[in-house]
């Protein structure tokens, strides 16, 4: 549960073949079909909803999910249950594909979609769960039954050679040579395809262990964090009402201890909200960047969903600035009006490409702007797992040109002397120091490189050798935030 700032991804879904075993219109939909007999096991039942949702129709799991479990009564073990098989089972999904394609003899593109995800939920359960084998067997037939009814015996044959063979003999039988192929068997390890494992590793360096400590990370679920609002919440107090602690790094930040956010009272009476740790970091840096004059116009440049505005807008209250929030999607500008209810900000639905072209975003008119570009969201993948097997090369260059159009906006839409912070939830080379080399380069201003590491708490561990901050999960329990902060100068 975090903000997401990634373009709508491209759908990893699969044309859907008619015809072959258990298909069925209603089975499609995830419901069991006439006919059919109904799972006898709801978390798991849940479980197969989600993912189907997934794959059939690009949703959310962290956004279809808790409506799944809502609407199914779900709460407590079962609930907890059902958010382990989701999670889990999205997360390893190309491994998992590998071996349900091993043991039913064809591709996984050649089963029938809702035989398929049962499949990828069933093998999930006998790899990675304490479900015994017989247990995980039988639940994954009868939901087969109930979606795909022609594809039970299919099922039953695929689902009992899997349990035939652990789990490392599987890797060690699927996986290349580490030797001669180290990206391929890391992939099939520690399941992220190869080009994501690339350019992981060329942001850190080339240094493959480092990244094999990033993927291992990844895969781990992540712990939520709370932004606790300045002037309407503090971090401490926050962590002792919620059961909670305080953050490792930001002043603002509690890391929640489990349950809904969603049921807090601090959440619905606005005195926090859900935001990851790096996000709070990337978006308090521009604030603690020195600047000469003038300091009482802030611009968020793409501020939905509004996490980061709502953190801006606290603090501008405190400090008698005022903050312009400029979001295109109307749906998501009516986000950031709920998120920044009561504060001195001002939301305008429209194109933040539109500096110097509406008078309502003149040009060398703002004191600071944050430009959170919309991004492929890979620095996110623990909170998204479903977002890995989606997203693909080809989705890069339309995204790094938007990218670099918002930063030079940003770079005429604040004065000389002014600070622009770029942010992305990236750590891809093409999305962080490319795009703020050749956006700087095309804006036609002057601008310096600002360390950004003295803008970050002190004592953070791993921050390289500046100018720009490259935030890890596996170094500061963040996402993988990248911040570069430039100074007009012109």
């Amino acid at each position: 549960m975090t903000e997401h700032k990634a373009g709508r991804p491209h759908g990893s879904g699969r044309p859907r073949r008619p015809g072959g075993p258990g298909f069925d219109r209603d089975a499609r939909s995830g419901r069991a079909p006439r006919g059919g007999r109904p799972p006898s096991d709801p978390a798991r039942q849940a479980a197969y909803e989600a993912i189907a949702a997934v794959h059939r129709d690009d949703a959310y799991a962290n956004l279809v999910l808790p409506e799944i479990l809502r609407g199914m009564a779900l709460s407590g073990r079962d609930a907890a249950f059902a958010t382990e098989l989701t999670y889990g089972t999205l997360r390893l999904l190309g491994t998992l594909d590998l071996i349900v394609a091993d043991a039913a003899g064809r591709e996984v593109s050649r089963i029938d979609p809702p035989a398929r995800d049962a499949l990828r939920l069933g093998a999930y359960q006998l790899l990675h769960t304490r479900v015994p084998a017989h247990a995980a067997v039988n639940q994954t037939v009868d939901l087969v039954r109930s979606v795909a009814p022609g594809a039970a015996g299919f099922a039953n044959a695929v689902m009992r050679t899997i349990a035939e063979t652990p789990l490392d003999k599987w890797l060690e039988r699927l996986a290349p040579d580490y030797e001669t192929d180290p990206i391929g068997n890391l992939a099939v390890h520690h399941n992220h395809p190869e080009w994501i494992i690339r350019a992981f590793s060329e942001a850190l360096g080339g240094d493959l262990a480092d990244t094999t400590r990033l993927l291992i990370e990844d895969n781990q679920p992540p712990v939520v964090h709370l932004c606790a609002r300045p002037g309407r919440a503090d971090a401490v107090d926050l962590a002792d009402e919620v059961g909670g602690v305080p953050g490792a790094f930001s002043p603002y930040a509690v890391y929640l201890n489990g349950g809904s956010p969603r049921e807090l009272a601090a959440i619905r009476e606005g005195r926090a909200h859900v935001q990851d740790e790096g996000s709070q970091l990337v978006a308090a840096a521009l604030l603690a960047a020195p600047i000469e004059g003038q300091d009482a116009r802030w611009l968020d440049l793409c501020a939905g969903p509004g996490g980061k505005t709502g953190l801006l807008g606290s603090i501008a209250a405190g400090r008698g600035a005022e903050v312009t929030a400029v979001e295109v999607a109307e749906h998501r500008a009516r986000l950031v009006e709920q998120a920044t209810e009561g504060m001195p900000v001002t939301v305008l639905p429209m194109d933040g490409r539109s500096v110097g072209r509406d008078p309502d975003l003149p040009e060398e008119s703002f004191d600071r702007v944050l430009v959170d570009a919309p991004c492929t969201g890979l620095g996110s993948l623990r909170r998204r797992p479903e977002s890995r097997w989606r997203r693909q090369p080809a989705d890069l260059p339309p995204l790094t040109k938007l990218q670099r159009e918002l930063l030079v906006a940003a770079l005429r839409a604040v004065r000389p002397g002014g600070v622009v912070a770029y942010v992305t939830c990236s750590p891809h080379m093409v999305e962080t120091q490319v795009t703020v080399t050749e956006g700087s380069r095309r804006s036609g201003v002057e601008v310096d490189f600002v360390d950004a590491r003295p803008l970050l708490p002190p004592g953070m561990p791993g921050l390289g050798s500046g100018p720009t901050v490259q935030l890890w999960p596996h170094r500061h329990g963040t996402d993988a935030m990248f911040l570069a902060v430039l100074r007009r100068t012109s």
